[in-house]
């Protein structure tokens, strides 16, 4: 089994936080987005992972520090790490075809800005498994048709009209990844594209008219990392989760001087906390220091020095410094309120 991870976008949705870092890099309840959802995926399904495939985009952004934070994700799974490139951003369907080696065999191909929970077995008569999350409003997503065998048979952007209220998440299972790889040959050779942009729903739908079986696997949580907001609400969800497992949270070395913590939090390695309340759901990257001030929903990377602050709903970037009263605040790298 392979997983195959397109990554190369910029996130400008999650701006100014991804000016510095790729957004799958980005830290959510103090571990990356990319981490989190390969780990998630690798644990669920039920045979090993032999290879986790990358496809990043430009060096100068997605730089050697990337890399080996990737093929450590991956080595520390026990799979074999592959780092494919997309210099040249064309959409899904291109970016999947950058990994053209390694397309072969069963696979799973997963878009790296998003997260899930979910325990279930694949349905492994079916050529390919779509993952899907009910939703309230399926007019907003992308969503599948089904037939009275539950066998996908369309997919649908946007409907204005009710088909189903199953939402594709980015997440989805070949039996042979081949033979998308094959369909997806095709949509590049004969320039077929879709909002300015090769796709992979037109690989899918060729297969599809050849008739391969497509089947749904639904997830429990679908949680989204797209923009400021959402990725501080799914912060909240990983930390709920994870404070009911074993996984550990607060490091042993932080220091705490007339400080209270309200948990789930996440506080990581060397954080100082100075007559300051901290949480519930509060994620501190390494090295911050956090003085007179209350915090709560809300992610703050590493290295950074808060004072003075009364934050609800922020997300502050690395070695960034703010002191003052602000409250629902997003500030990038290297940035400085004062």
């Amino acid at each position: 089994m392979k997983i195959i991870v397109p990554m190369a976008g910029r996130g400008s949705r999650l701006r100014p936080h991804t000016l510095t870092i790729p957004k799958p890099l980005i830290p959510v309840a103090g571990k990356p987005i990319v981490h989190r959802l390969v780990t998630e995926i690798t644990e669920i399904l039920d045979e090993k992972v032999d290879e986790i495939a990358f496809i990043l985009g430009d060096p100068a952004f997605f730089g050697d520090d990337v890399v080996e934070s990737l093929e450590e994700l991956a080595k520390g799974l026990g799979a074999k790490p592959t780092i494919y490139r997309q210099l040249d951003p064309k959409g899904t369907g291109h970016a999947i075809m950058c990994a053209e080696p390694s397309l072969e065999g069963p696979a799973v191909i997963a878009y790296a800005d998003t997260l899930i929970k979910a325990d279930f077995n694949l349905d492994k008569e079916a050529d390919s498994v779509i993952w899907t999350k009910k939703v309230e409003n399926p007019e907003a997503y992308g969503v599948v048709n089904l037939n009275d065998k539950e066998e996908i048979t369309e997919l649908v952007e946007k409907p204005t009209e009710f088909i189903s209220d199953q939402a594709v998440i980015g997440i989805y299972y070949f039996k042979d990844v081949a033979v998308l790889k094959q369909e997806l040959q095709y949509v590049l050779d004969n320039n077929i594209i879709h909002g300015g942009e090769y796709q992979i729903n037109d690989g899918i739908k060729r297969m599809m008219a050849d008739g391969k079986v497509f089947k749904t696997g639904t997830v429990d949580e679908w949680m989204d990392c797209g923009n400021k907001e959402v990725t501080v609400a799914t912060n909240k969800k990983m930390l709920g989760f994870i404070a009911e497992t074993s996984e550990k949270l607060i490091a042993d070395n932080h220091t705490n001087e007339n400080s209270e913590v309200i948990e789930p939090c996440f506080i990581g390695e060397g954080v100082v906390l100075k007559n300051s309340t901290v949480g519930p759901h509060v994620s501190i990257g390494k090295g911050t220091v956090i003085e007179d001030s209350t915090v709560k929903n809300s992610i703050i990377q590493t290295h950074s020095k808060i004072k003075n602050a009364t934050l609800d709903n922020a997300m502050i970037g690395n070695h960034a410094t703010f002191d003052g009263k602000f409250t629902n605040v997003s500030i990038g790298d290297y940035s400085a309120l004062k």
